[in-house]
C-alpha cells in the first residue's frame, strides 16, 4: 500500500501545484482582459461539463498519437491540474465579484499599480472569502486521484484491489485504503485551518 501512496501523493501535489496557480491566474486575467473572458469561460465550461475520467483517457491515449509521451503520472497531473484550475478559477472569480467595486476604483484613484493592487489588496481579501471552498476543492482533488488506476496507475486504490485479488478478500484492503485517504484528508484540513489562522487571524 505504501507503493500506492508513492503514486497518489505526487499526483495530488503535482495537480495541485499546476491547477491552483493556473486557476487563480485565469480568474485574474478574466477580470483584467474583457476579451479574454469568453475564451476562459469556454474552457472552464468544457472542463466542468465533461467527466474527469473522459478527460484523463483523452490526454493519456491522444497525446502519444501526437508524438507526446507523458505516461500515466504525467497524464494524471495534466488532467487533474486542468480540472482543478477550472474549479479554482470559478471559486476565485466568485470571490473577486463579491468584492465592492470601490476597492478597484480607490486603488486606481490612489495611483496604485495593478500588480501591487492585486498582490496586496485584492488577492488577500479574495483568499479570505473563498479559502474554505478552496480547501474543499483540494480534498475533492485528492479523491479524484483514484481515477489514475483506470489507465494503469498503481495508486492506493489499485494496490488495494491487487491485495484483495491475491488474498481473495477485498474487505480489509479497501478498509486500509480508506484509512490512507482519510488520513490525508485530515492532514489537508489541518493544514487549511492552520494557514487560515496564520494568514487571516481576523476572520476566525
Amino acid at each position: 500500500m505504501g507503493k500506492g501512496l508513492g503514486v497518489t501523493l505526487p499526483l495530488f501535489l503535482g495537480a495541485l501545484g499546476l491547477g491552483a496557480p493556473l486557476g487563480i491566474g485565469l480568474a485574474i486575467l478574466r477580470r483584467i482582459f474583457k476579451n479574454f473572458r469568453f475564451f476562459v469561460d469556454g474552457v472552464i465550461s468544457i472542463l466542468r461539463g465533461t467527466p474527469v475520467i473522459l478527460q484523463l483517457s483523452f490526454v493519456y491515449f491522444t497525446l502519444p498519437s501526437l508524438g507526446i509521451s507523458v505516461g500515466f503520472l504525467g497524464a494524471g497531473i495534466i488532467t487533474l491540474g486542468m480540472n482543478t484550475a477550472a474549479y479554482t478559477g470559478e471559486i476565485f472569480r466568485s470571490g473577486i465579484d463579491a468584492l465592492p467595486l470601490g476597492q478597484f476604483e480607490a486603488a486606481e484613484v490612489l495611483g496604485i499599480k495593478a500588480y501591487n493592487m492585486w498582490k496586496d489588496i485584492i488577492i488577500p481579501q479574495v483568499l479570505r472569502k473563498v479559502w474554505s471552498s478552496l480547501v474543499n476543492e483540494f480534498i475533492a482533488l485528492l479523491k479524484e486521484t483514484a481515477l489514475i488506476s483506470t489507465i494503469g496507475g498503481t495508486d492506493i486504490l489499485k494496490c488495494a484491489k491487487h491485495m484483495g485479488s491475491m488474498h481473495f478478500t477485498y474487505f480489509t484492503p479497501l478498509i486500509i485504503a480508506g484509512v490512507y485517504y482519510y488520513s490525508i484528508v485530515l492532514c489537508i484540513e489541518y493544514c487549511g485551518k492552520y494557514l487560515e489562522k496564520r494568514s487571516f487571524p481576523w476572520s476566525t
